[in-house]
């Protein structure tokens, strides 16, 4: 037996508004962009990229964060190194990639952040 449940919008009890998702964490930006920092090949979130150099990248939020006490991850496609989240706005968050000798180079990062939107 198949059961389908369609809805327009799910309230509270009272239908007065929203329910209240409790003890809930999701991803307010996710964005894939390509090695050298000159494009997003996909992202949730994110207003826009700038190349700050050689393995480093600053991504735009679309919605800021209420403050710079956020979690910004990332990871690369190659493992002979570290991707860190370099520094953190309430607006943006840099990336930096190094290498196991500590020398920044490019990779693909892949980012997410958690939060609370502003």
């Amino acid at each position: 037996m198949t059961s389908v449940l369609n809805v327009d919008t799910i309230a509270d009890k009272a239908g007065t508004g929203p329910v209240t998702l409790t003890k809930q964490i999701a991803p307010k930006t996710f964005s894939v962009s390509a090695a050298d920092g000159t494009s997003i090949t996909n992202s949730l979130g994110i207003s826009s990229l700038a190349d700050d150099g050689t393995g480093l990248q600053t991504f735009s939020l679309t919605n800021s964060m209420s403050d710079a006490n956020y979690a910004a991850l990332c990871v690369g496609a190659n493992s002979n190194g570290s991707m860190i989240t370099d520094s953190l706005a309430t607006g943006s968050y840099r990336t930096a990639v190094r290498n196991f000798n500590f020398v920044l180079f490019d990779d693909t990062p892949k980012t997410a952040a958690v939060g609370d939107l502003a």
